[in-house]
This record gives structure tokens, sequence and C-alpha cells, in this order.
């Protein structure tokens, strides 16, 4: 039996205890919140995506960064593990529309609570309001912590880093766990959040603000290469663009940021169930029945109302213009428009609404199988402190549940 400190209460340190805990270890672990999980709590917008239901493959292809690193860690503790898992101890759980996995209650603080419940059968010593300024290390083995406003010093056999990265920094994601890690020789990859909202340069994302767009085809591109590419939802902001398929699209867009390359263009179809050449007949038709009319009142039954006006300033064409006056070019032209609606991303937004961070500890420097320090005997790290990242659907949760359990289950 070793003595094991956790750093860190969140998804991946709760999980560390419990593995650690179920080797039959001596367990403490040490939150600087008032309370577990704070983060956790408003995953999911409040309902907490715990996993995904896929299957390994598709579960691996939805890994951004450093997918092969995770491969051990996925097949000891997969997805279907966390499901049984959560079930065992009482947690009753659904799966919903693209295999997401969330508690029957819709509650995260119901998932927050069975995990503490069940570290607390296990013993896991729970210290709240406890936040560890150190960790130390000596001749290569880990030693002890300091903790708390008194610098208490408390040793060890192990220690659990899980921290998390610098997303929603309110919840207590700091960047602490980075800091001990360059302090002990580790090197930490560069940072950017990451699952965040894009701004964009042109002045139609504002007057567009709240309209949501549901089926459309969204593409990240660098020059002419496709960098991410999907179907589904998306909405305009005072800023810029949102929504599930430009948070997904982020993280490929943190990643060209980190390699100091330029920052992609989005182009969004409007229409992905129509070819170039179905759309024209549809804008025939359309137009033929509202030959009569101006430009800017026929495509009532093509866009959204709120869309119209941009369109029609986008395509050039005079909106007082009778339809049956449109050349064949302009209405073309209008259809290629309609599925190549191109905008320019001028950054990220920051981290306070980042989902998660890119980048962290690197992953080189880890054993993948117990999530080791290769350079510190006895010091561990797990979850969103790692240069590991997903895309959303419960992939990143699913990280830190697999880290998490292969760094507390490698200890006895």
């Amino acid at each position: 039996m070793s003595k094991v400190i956790v750093v860190g209460g969140g998804a991946a340190g709760m999980m560390a205890a419990i593995a650690a805990a179920e080797n039959g270890n001596e367990v403490h672990l040490f939150e600087k919140n008032e309370k577990l999980g704070k983060k956790l709590f408003i995953t999911g917008k409040g309902r907490c995506n715990i996993t995904n239901a896929c299957d390994m493959e598709d579960l691996m292809k939805q890994i951004v960064s450093n997918p092969r690193f995770l491969y051990s860690a996925f097949h000891t503790f997969d997805n279907m593990a966390v499901m049984d898992f959560f079930e065992r101890i009482g947690l009753e759980i659904k799966t919903e529309r693209g295999m997401r996995v969330f508690p029957q209650s819709d509650h995260s603080s119901d998932v927050i609570k069975v995990l503490q419940r069940y570290m607390e059968q296990l013993g896991v010593q729970i210290n709240l309001n406890a936040e560890v300024k150190n960790i130390i290390a000596k001749e290569g083995c880990f030693k002890h912590i300091i903790c708390g406003s008194k610098n208490e010093k408390i040793t060890a056999d192990a220690c659990i880093v899980a921290t998390g990265g610098l997303s929603y920094q309110s919840t207590g994601s700091t960047g602490d766990g980075y800091r001990f890690a360059k302090q002990l020789g580790h090197t930490v990859t560069k940072l950017s959040p990451s699952l965040v909202a894009l701004n964009i340069t042109e002045d139609f994302a504002p007057r567009l603000m709240g309209l949501t767009l549901k089926n459309v085809e969204l593409k990240l591109l660098q020059g002419k290469k496709v960098l991410y590419s999907d179907m589904g939802e998306m909405l305009f902001t005072h800023f810029g663009i949102s929504g599930p398929l430009v948070l997904s699209a982020s993280s490929y867009t943190a990643e060209e940021v980190l390699k100091g390359k330029e920052l992609p263009t989005v182009q969004v179809d409007l229409k992905p169930a129509l070819t170039e050449e179905m759309l024209d007949a549809r804008l025939l038709s359309d137009f033929e029945e509202a030959k009569n009319k101006s430009f800017k009142n026929s495509l009532d039954k093509l866009l959204p109302q709120r869309m119209i006006e941009v369109i029609v300033e986008l395509s050039g064409i005079d909106p007082d213009k009778k339809v049956n006056a449109i050349s064949k070019e302009e209405r073309k032209a209008l259809g290629y428009l309609l599925k190549h609606l191109t905008m320019h991303v001028s950054g990220l937004r920051d981290y306070k609404e980042a989902v998660i961070t890119k980048g962290g500890i690197s992953v080189k420097e880890i054993v993948p199988s117990t999530m080791e320090s290769k350079l510190i005997s006895g010091l561990y790290f797990a979850g969103e402190v790692l240069d590991v990242d997903a895309m959303t659907g419960g992939f990143n949760l699913q990280i830190a549940w697999s880290t998490g359990y292969a760094a507390g289950s490698s200890i006895y």
C-alpha cells in the first residue's frame, strides 16, 4: 500500500483518486476550491456529457492532439468501461443523438455526487480549500507537496497532478499544473484556447447575432487545404460565429495559430443537400414564381428572413432589380455564394470562453500506460494538463476518465 496525493478535484483527479483507492492505497485529494468538480458542473450546459458511446475506431478519430499516446489508456478504461463504472456506483445514464452519454437526470451535479460518495466509501480523504503551492522532487523522485496558507509539507509515495488547463479560470483552472511541471523539468508545449467561438472580420456577423443555421456544412480552409469539414449547426454572435460546428473547427484553428501560420478562412454551404446544378434549378423555379418581384423579395422560400438582406448585399445584385431581369451569370454567382459563404477568422475567443486548453505537458515525457513522468518517479499527470485534446461530444471527458484511471490504477 502506498500513500498517494492527488492534486485537483475535477474529473481526472476524482477518477485517479478512485482508481488508486480501489487498489488499496491511502489516498489524499487536494482541491483548492470550496467544492469538487466546479468545471464538471458546467460541462454540457450543466448536463455533463460524460462520454460518447461510439466504437473505439470512431473514438480515436475524435482525438485531435496525440491520439496514439491515448491508445493504451483508452483500451484499459474505454468509454464502455466508463459507462459501466457510473452505473455501478449508482448513476443512471442515457445515450442521446450523436451517441452522447448524459446522466438520466440531466444534472451534472448528480455525476459529482456519485463520484464524491464513492470516494468517501473508499476512504479517500478529501481536502477542500486546500491549494497546493508546490511539488518537490529530489534526485529524480517525488518527495512531498507544499500546501495551504501555512505552507504545510505533506509527504507521500506518489503524486498525481490533475489540475486542468487554463479554460474557465473561474473554476480554478489557472495553469498550476503547467507551473509544477516546468519547475520539475518537464516541457510544456504552446498553449491556446480551444473548442471556442471564433472572431471574424466580416461586419455582417453582428447584424445576424442570434441567428442559428441548422443543417449547414462548414469547412475550415488554409488556402485550398481543408483542415476541417462537417455538417451541423452554427450560430452568429456579436463578434463572429459559434455553435457546435464552430467549436470543433476552432480546435484546428488553434493548431494553425500554435504553428504560427496564417489564420484560416471559414466557408459555409447553406444548402449542402443540393448540388450546384440542383440549386440552380431551384433558383430558376423560385425566380419563375417570383418573376415580377424585386430580387430582395424573392428569397423567402430559400433562406431565413434575417439572412436575406446579407445575401442580397453580398451577391452584388441590385436589391430592387426585377427577378425576370436577373441574368444567368448573376443567378449562377448567387448559387455559388449560397454554397461558398466565406468568412475570415481574425482570432479565437479567450480562455474564459474556451471549453478546453490545447497544448500542455509534452506526452513524450509521460509513460502512456501509467501516466507516470519519465523524468520524476512517483509523479503522474492526468487530464487536460496533458498535451491531448479532442472534439466536442464527450470525448474530452473520456480523456480525463481514462488518463485519471491509468494513473491511479498503476499505483500499488
